[in-house]
C-alpha cells in the first residue's frame, strides 16, 4: 500500500492500463480491507488530475463502493446507473443541500431511532454535520451543545445563527430560554451547572466527550460530569456524544442509558506519516535534558531542521504544536527572525487587525511582526477576538504558519495541510499520550479541503494504549467529592466508603450550599467553619458591597486561594500575593492596559531581564496580562468570589448579621467592566473596545437579546468612530 501511494505522489502521469491496474488493486481492497479501499481512493483523488479521465466511471464506481458520497460531487463525477443515483439520493441531507458519507448516515438512522450514541470517529469523520442536521430538521423543541471551549462555541454558533428563526441562541447564563420559538444552548459543562431556568431540555450534545474522564487529568472533569448527570436526571434527555479516537466507556453505561457506542475509523482524509525524529535521535534526545553539555547546540539544531522544513513547505499551511503560551511565543519569534535572514520574510498588505493593535495594545507588540511575516499564534492566553481572527486569517490563507498548543486538540478547525509535532509536553511535564497524538494528527488536511495531510514527527511517536474512557458519576472508580456530593442515595454503588461517610456528616443545609456551588467539598466546608470564627471580629472584611477595599480582597482570595484549588492546581507562575494585587489594579483601573504597564515596570526591575530589550519585556507583559485575563479574570476569579458570596450569606444570616453582595464586583470582573446589555458581544467575538464605543449608540434600557438586532438595523457597524477591524468584527454577526 504505501509504495503503491508512492507511486501515486511521484509519478507524473499513469496511461489507461496502469489507471486500470490501479482501479483494480482498488477494487481487490474493498473485498479484502475496507479501510485500505478507502485509504487507496483518498489517494486516487488526490492525483486525479494524472489518471486516464477516459476511465473515470470505474473511478466514480470505487468512490460509491467506500460511500463517500460527497466526493462525488466534489469531483463532479457522474454516476450511470438508477440503482446508484437511488443510493446517492439516500444519503443526500433531508435539511442541508449535502450528502452524507455511509458511516455519517448510517449515524444519522441510529440518532432516529429511540437509541442514545456515543461516537468514536477520527477528526476528518464530520460528527459535527449531524448536529446541524438536526438543528435543521427542527425534530427537538430544546438542545443543549456542550463544548469544551468559548472559541468552539462561537464557530457553533456562527454555523447555526441561520436558524435562529426557530431557535433563541442561547450564550450565556444571564440569557431567558424563548416561550414562543425552540432554544438551543450553547454553553460550556460549567455554564450548564449555573443556568437555572432550563425548559425540558429534548437533545443533548456533548462534544469532546473524553473530557468526562477523571483518569486523564482534566480540572473541568467534574463539571462536565455534573452537567451531564443533570441534565439526564432532570430531563432524561436523548444524548449524543462525540469524540475522536476512543476504544471503549464504562461497561455498563450503554445498557443503562440505552445507548449504542459505536466506533469507526473511516476518515475521508489520509494523513502521512513524516518521521523527523529517527534520523536526528541522537541530537533531539539531548534536548531534554537542559543540564547535559550540548543542551543549547541541540536546541538550536532541532530549531533550525523545524525552520528548514517550513520554508521547505512554504507553499502550504503548517501547524506547528508547542507545549505552553510562551513555547508558541517564543518559537514563531525565533521563526520569523529566521525568515527574515533568509531573505524569505516579507511584509504582506496590513491584516485588519493590526491597526487595532497598535492602538489598543502596543506597536512594539511581537505579533504585528509576525503577522506581516503571515505568521500566527494561537493558544489560551490571548483574547478571543484575536484567536478567532487569527484563525479566519489562516483559513483564508493569509497565514502560512500557525504556532500553538493543545488548543489544537481541541477541536479548532484549521486549513492547515501539515502538522508539526514539534513538542513532545503538554505543559512543561505532561508527555504527549497517544491519544494527544492521534488528536494532534487527525488536524492535518481538512474535510472537503485536502484529501491528504502530513505529520511531521520530530518526537517518537507514544506507545500505542487503548483509551477507555471512564464516566466517573456512573462508574464511581475513581469519583471526586465534587461529582459524588452531586449523587441521589440511591446511585451511590459503594455506601460503606469513608469518602461517602465524609460527605455524608456535612450538615444538610451546608450540604446545600455546598452542593449548589459545585467546587472543592471539603474546602467550602473548611470556608465556612473559618468564617463562623472570625465573623465576630472580621464582619468588616466579610460583609461588604459593590467594590472591596484591599484588606477585604486579601481576606477574600486567601480563602479561596488556600480552600478552592484543586490538589493539582499549583496557579502556575501566579502566587497568591501576585493575584491579590492585580485583581485590585483591574478592580480600580477596570482596564487590562494598566496591568500590562504595572507588569512591565515589575519585570524592567528583575534580573533575568538585564540584558533583554524594551520590546521584549513588553511582549512577556502582554502574554502574562492576557494570561491573567483569560485564566482568573474571566472565570476563576469571578467563580471564586460567587462562592465566597454564597457561604458568607449564608454564615452571616446563620448568625442574624447583614451579608455583604460580591455579585457587582464579580459581574464587572468576569465582564471587563463592559455594560450589562452590551457584555454578550464579547461572547461573540467583538473586542471590548467596540463594545465601549457602542454604549453612547445603544440604549442601556434593551436588552441584551435586542442588541445585535440593533446593530443591524442601524447599521452601526459603518459608523465612523470604529476601526476597520472593530468593523469588520460587528459585521460578522
Amino acid at each position: 500500500m504505501e509504495e503503491l501511494i508512492q507511486t501515486l505522489e511521484t509519478q507524473n502521469s499513469f496511461d489507461s492500463e496502469e489507471t486500470f491496474e490501479l482501479y483494480r488493486t482498488c477494487s481487490q481492497y474493498l473485498i479484502d480491507d475496507e479501510l485500505k479501499a478507502q485509504r487507496l481512493v483518498v489517494n486516487l483523488l488526490n492525483n486525479k488530475s494524472k489518471l486516464d479521465r477516459s476511465l473515470d466511471g470505474i473511478l466514480t464506481d470505487l468512490v460509491e463502493a467506500v460511500g463517500f458520497y460527497p466526493y462525488l460531487t466534489k469531483e463532479e463525477l457522474q454516476l450511470d446507473s438508477s440503482a446508484s443515483l437511488i443510493r446517492k439520493e439516500y444519503h443526500h441531507s433531508e435539511n442541508l443541500n449535502k450528502f452524507f458519507h455511509e458511516d455519517q448516515r448510517y449515524l444519522l438512522s441510529l440518532l432516529k431511532t429511540d437509541k442514545n450514541v456515543i461516537v468514536s470517529a477520527p477528526t476528518s469523520f464530520g460528527k459535527s454535520l449531524l448536529i446541524e442536521e438536526f438543528v435543521a430538521s427542527g425534530a427537538f423543541s430544546n438542545l443543549v451543545i456542550i463544548q469544551p471551549t468559548l472559541a468552539l462555541l462561537d464557530e457553533t454558533r456562527k454555523k447555526l445563527n441561520k436558524y435562529s428563526d426557530q431557535y433563541r441562541l442561547v450564550v450565556r447564563t444571564s440569557q431567558e430560554p424563548s416561550t414562543e420559538r425552540g432554544n438551543l444552548f450553547l454553553f460550556t459543562a460549567e455554564r450548564v451547572n449555573e443556568y437555572k431556568t432550563f425548559p425540558h431540555i429534548d437533545f443533548l450534545v456533548i462534544d469532546e466527550f473524553y473530557k468526562l474522564s477523571a483518569k486523564r487529568d482534566d480540572e473541568r472533569a467534574d463539571s462536565l460530569n455534573n452537567a451531564f448527570n443533570y441534565i439526564l436526571k432532570e430531563f432524561n434527555s436523548k444524548f449524543y456524544l462525540l469524540g475522536p479516537n476512543i476504544d471503549g466507556i464504562s461497561p455498563g453505561f450503554t445498557e443503562k442509558y440505552n445507548a449504542v457506542f459505536y466506533k469507526t475509523k473511516s476518515s475521508l482524509v489520509d494523513t502521512k506519516v513524516v518521521d523527523i525524529y529517527t534520523p536526528n535521535k541522537e541530537v533531539f534526545d539531548q534536548t531534554t535534558h537542559h543540564r547535559k553539555k550540548g543542551y543549547k547546540e541541540a536546541v538550536e539544531t532541532k530549531e533550525r531542521i523545524l525552520f528548514d522544513l517550513l520554508i521547505q513547505n512554504r507553499n502550504e499551511q503548517s501547524i506547528i504544536y508547542c507545549s505552553s503560551p510562551s513555547r508558541v511565543r517564543q518559537l514563531a519569534v525565533k521563526f520569523c527572525h529566521y525568515l527574515l535572514q533568509s531573505s524569505l520574510g516579507h511584509v504582506t498588505q496590513e491584516l485588519d487587525i493590526i491597526e487595532w493593535i497598535r492602538e489598543n495594545i502596543s506597536e512594539d507588540w511581537s505579533l504585528i511582526k509576525l503577522l506581516n511575516n503571515r505568521i500566527g499564534i494561537h493558544d489560551g492566553a490571548l483574547q478571543k477576538h484575536i484567536t478567532t481572527s487569527i484563525i479566519n486569517y489562516f483559513n483564508n490563507g493569509e497565514l502560512k504558519y500557525l504556532f500553538c498548543t493543545t488548543t489544537i486538540i481541541e477541536g479548532v478547525n484549521t486549513s492547515a495541510k501539515n502538522i508539526i509535532f514539534y513538542d513532545p509536553t503538554k505543559g512543561q511535564r505532561t508527555p504527549i499520550d497517544f491519544f494527544d497524538y492521534s488528536n494532534i494528527k487527525g488536524r492535518a488536511g481538512r474535510l472537503m479541503i485536502h484529501y491528504t495531510g502530513n505529520i511531521y514527527n520530530f518526537n517518537p511517536v507514544p506507545e500505542n494504549t487503548q483509551i477507555i474512557i471512564d464516566i466517573p458519576f456512573f462508574e464511581q472508580n475513581p469519583i471526586s467529592d465534587e461529582v459524588l456530593i452531586q449523587l441521589d442515595e440511591n446511585e451511590i454503588l459503594n455506601k460503606g466508603s469513608n469518602q461517602y461517610d465524609s460527605i455524608l456528616a456535612i450538615p444538610e443545609r451546608e450540604k446545600d450550599v455546598i452542593k449548589n456551588n459545585g467546587v472543592n467539598v471539603f474546602g467550602q466546608k473548611t470556608i465556612i467553619d473559618t468564617l463562623r470564627t472570625d465573623i465576630r471580629d472580621k464582619y468588616h472584611l466579610i460583609s461588604w458591597s459593590r467594590f472591596p477595599t484591599k484588606p477585604q480582597l486579601s481576606y477574600i482570595l486567601t480563602l479561596a486561594w488556600n480552600n478552592l484549588r484543586k490538589p493539582s492546581e499549583t496557579g502556575g507562575q501566579m502566587t497568591l500575593n501576585a493575584l491579590i494585587t492585580v485583581t485590585q489594579i483591574y478592580g480600580y483601573n477596570q482596564s487590562i492596559w494598566n496591568l500590562v504597564e504595572n507588569n512591565f515596570a515589575y519585570l524592567k526591575g528583575l534580573a533575568k531581564y538585564s540584558e533583554a530589550s524594551d520590546a521584549e519585556i513588553r511582549d512577556e507583559a502582554i502574554r502574562n496580562s492576557f494570561q491573567t485575563l483569560k485564566h482568573w479574570f474571566e472565570y476563576k476569579i469571578p467563580k471564586w468570589l460567587s462562592v465566597l458570596n454564597s457561604i458568607q450569606e449564608f454564615v452571616c444570616l446563620e448568625v442574624g448579621r447583614r451579608p455583604g453582595n460580591y455579585s457587582y464586583f464579580s459581574s464587572l470582573i468576569e465582564n471587563d467592566f463592559l455594560r450589562d446589555n452590551l457584555a454578550i458581544l464579547s461572547e461573540f467575538g467583538i473586542p471590548g473596545s467596540a463594545i465601549r464605543k457602542l454604549e453612547p449608540l445603544i440604549p442601556a434600557s434593551i436588552s441584551q437579546d435586542e442588541v445585535i438586532l440593533r446593530i443591524k438595523e442601524q447599521n452601526l457597524a459603518e459608523n465612523r468612530v470604529f476601526l476597520e477591524y472593530e468593523r469588520n468584527k460587528l459585521r460578522e454577526n
